[in-house]
């Protein structure tokens, strides 16, 4: 059974930084491509980064601002989040790029002043 923990998230400034944290167990982990979705009040979830071995792969609206990472041995995956804007608030999960494993509990980030 694929089990999907986030955390880090939180209440930051725009402008600011935070770093989401995912650990998956149940999987072999490092064969899998990993994604990173949000989804905000109201709104349907988006992926926003993903990762296969070592290629990343941005939506344009976090491009330049995010940057996504893995650590095969700790089974995790991570988001650096910088330059946060009030629009990047919503409830982000990691998940395989097709959404496929049961969905975990997410984190919350939101970006106010």
């Amino acid at each position: 059974q694929v089990q999907l923990v986030e955390s880090g998230g939180g209440l930051v400034q725009p402008a600011g930084s935070l770093r989401l944290s995912c650990v998956v167990s149940g999987v072999i982990f490092s064969s899998k491509t990993v994604a990173w979705y949000r989804q905000a009040p109201g709104k349907q979830r988006e992926w926003v980064a993903y990762i296969s071995g070592e290629n990343t792969y941005y939506a344009n609206s976090v491009k330049g601002r995010f940057t996504i990472s893995r650590d095969n041995a700790k089974n995790a995956v991570y988001l650096q989040m910088n330059g946060l804007k009030p629009e990047d608030t919503a409830v982000y999960y990691c998940n395989s790029l097709s959404g496929a494993w049961p969905w975990g509990q997410g984190t919350q980030v939101t970006v106010s002043s």
